[in-house]
């Protein structure tokens, strides 16, 4: 598969991430450790499959034991970095929308004084990374994951309840055509400033497997580095829908892959994980709630 001419100028950022990042490379998935912050609990769209949860029990996006503070968060990292010699990445995943949430940029900003060796990255859903990519270069994040679900509005809107943008509740298809148009600027934005891409996908047997192709196109033709399709936990508005089976998830990322790398481990980790994927630590670290 030739390789998109936008990846060019990431190359050797994208092959040490590989490297170092266990959401980029298969060996290094098995022996790096990261660390999720959760500091960002406000979201600004609705997704119909998503509930975010404050508890101890679920294994899954969305969730986390408590919310940090950014102190808190910071606090919480420099007892884990002691204990935990292998951590090589920060990284803020909710349990909302990251770039909702100023705490985000106020831990970024620590970390990249105070331990610029580490790689930080986040996840967002998109709809702001047009907006603050100015911002995420000034505070060195290495990389960004963007869930992108759809490319045609009409199925974007059986996808998202609603969008919130610049104060306006927007619905239907035109809050997808909103979000859709913002996700895929973003990632041209990022990439622009040497900001590596990861595209997310929830794979939704009966809405979006069509939408996969697109997805995959769409996202390398704008920069993107790497795609992670991963299966819907039905949930919320979704709860009565089927997840993918095995084999519609390996031909989902084969048909991407003519398109884009895929990453076949990702494990839809907690808001607050730590330590090699898989291998966390129980301890959540409630004690630094009040940072």
């Amino acid at each position: 598969m030739a390789q998109n001419p936008k990846w060019a100028g990431i190359g050797s950022k994208f092959a040490h991430l590989t490297a170092a990042h266990p959401c980029f490379g298969v060996k290094a998935h098995y022996k790096v450790a990261r660390i999720h912050l959760p500091v960002a609990p406000r979201c600004n769209i609705q997704c119909n499959y998503c509930v975010r949860r404050i508890n101890k029990c679920e294994n899954r996006p969305g969730v986390s034991a408590c919310i940090l503070s950014a102190e808190g968060a910071i606090k919480r990292l420099e007892a884990e970095i002691k204990s935990v010699p292998n951590l090589k990445v920060v990284g803020i995943a909710g349990p909302g929308e990251s770039l909702e949430n100023q705490s985000t940029f106020e831990a970024l900003s620590i970390v990249r004084e105070r331990w610029p060796d580490l790689i930080t990255c986040l996840s967002t859903n998109g709809l702001l990374v047009e907006d603050k990519a100015a911002e995420l270069e000034a505070l060195n994040v290495r990389t960004v994951t963007i869930t992108i679900n759809a490319i045609d509005p009409k199925v974007g809107s059986k996808i998202y309840e609603w969008v919130k943008y610049n104060g306006r509740i927007l619905r239907g298809e035109e809050a997808a055509e909103l979000l859709i148009g913002k996700q895929l600027r973003g990632i041209e934005a990022l990439v622009k400033r040497g900001i590596v891409v990861k595209v997310n996908t929830v794979l939704i047997p009966d809405l979006n497997m069509e939408e996969i192709p697109k997805i995959a196109e769409e996202a390398a033709k704008r920069g993107a580095s790497l795609m992670n399709i991963i299966p819907l936990i039905p949930m919320h508005h979704f709860k009565d829908l089927r997840g993918p089976t095995c084999t519609e998830l390996e031909m989902a990322r084969g048909i991407a892959e003519r398109y884009i790398p895929q990453f076949r481990l990702c494990r839809q980790c907690r808001a607050d994980a730590c330590g090699v994927p898989g291998l966390e630590s129980k301890k959540i670290g409630t004690e630094y709630f009040h940072g």
